[in-house]
């Protein structure tokens, strides 16, 4: 079945991508592209994200946060992925797909526009703070969690936490219209973080972190209150929107 919301393509590169119709997304802060630049022959009005596992590779820590109106420039120390990093590269950084502008050793530097300031928890970040790191999916590399495209659906808030020994279960609170797109068993992305839904009510839904999670992601610093970027299932949105379409069901 070919959804006409949008569709994933493979590049020239081995990069998984997904091609969705033109919109002001989240996340889309990014220098232009080559193929982007105003041509004699126009290309239909796309926009084209990079694809993540939601499977963190590394820790970075915050060097410095750089105003540059109207949004900032953020530095990151990544030893875990700046060895083989390039300009323009696409870094899941907590959940929200971000290009590299420049590289000085093990950091790296990304400019963030306001509109990814207004709609994710990047705006709160400071020198010291901790974000989870993700290099795009290549299609030789294993699909560990799930599809993660880096766009930001909305904000949640740590609702309520169980420590049970070394294990960690936690709930959350999100919009009604981000908790419509979940299900029990299904997968969200937290932080950038691929997890399965454990429930879903009206007003919260739950995930249980094993203690690796808890150990390699900034999940594990979550304290009542804290906010997080969340990122639902991009085939729900796709079938949903094709039956919304197609006058068979609600978007």
């Amino acid at each position: 079945m070919v959804f006409k919301a949008g569709m994933i393509v493979l590049d020239s590169d081995g990069i998984l991508r997904c091609v969705e119709p033109r919109a002001k997304r989240v996340g889309a802060d990014r220098p232009p592209r080559v193929d982007s630049l105003p041509s004699p022959h126009p290309r239909p009005a796309e926009c084209v994200c990079f694809m993540f596992t939601g499977l963190v590779e590394s820790l970075g820590k915050v060097v410095a946060v750089v105003p540059e109106p109207p949004g900032f420039r953020l530095v990151l120390e990544a030893a875990g992925i700046a060895a083989d990093a390039a300009l323009g590269d696409s870094v899941c950084v907590s959940g929200c797909c971000l290009s590299v502008v420049r590289i000085d050793g093990d950091r790296l530097e990304f400019q963030l526009g306001p509109e990814t300031l207004a709609r994710t928890t990047l705006g709160g970040l400071a020198a010291g703070s901790r974000v989870n790191l993700e290099r795009s999916l290549r299609l030789s590399d294993r699909l560990g969690g799930h599809l993660v495209t880096g766009h930001v659906d909305g904000l949640g808030r740590l609702a309520g936490r169980r420590d049970e020994g070394d294990w960690t279960t936690c709930r959350f609170a999100a919009a009604r219209e981000l908790l419509a797109q979940m299900a029990s068993k299904g997968s969200v992305a937290i932080d950038g973080v691929s997890l399965t839904v454990v429930d879903v009510d009206h007003e919260t839904f739950s995930v249980a972190l094993i203690p690796h999670t808890l150990a390699v992601t900034t999940l594990g610093g979550l304290v009542e209150g804290s906010g997080v970027n969340l990122e639902t299932d991009l085939v729900f949105k796709y079938v949903a929107r094709w039956l919304a379409a197609s006058g068979l069901g609600a978007a």
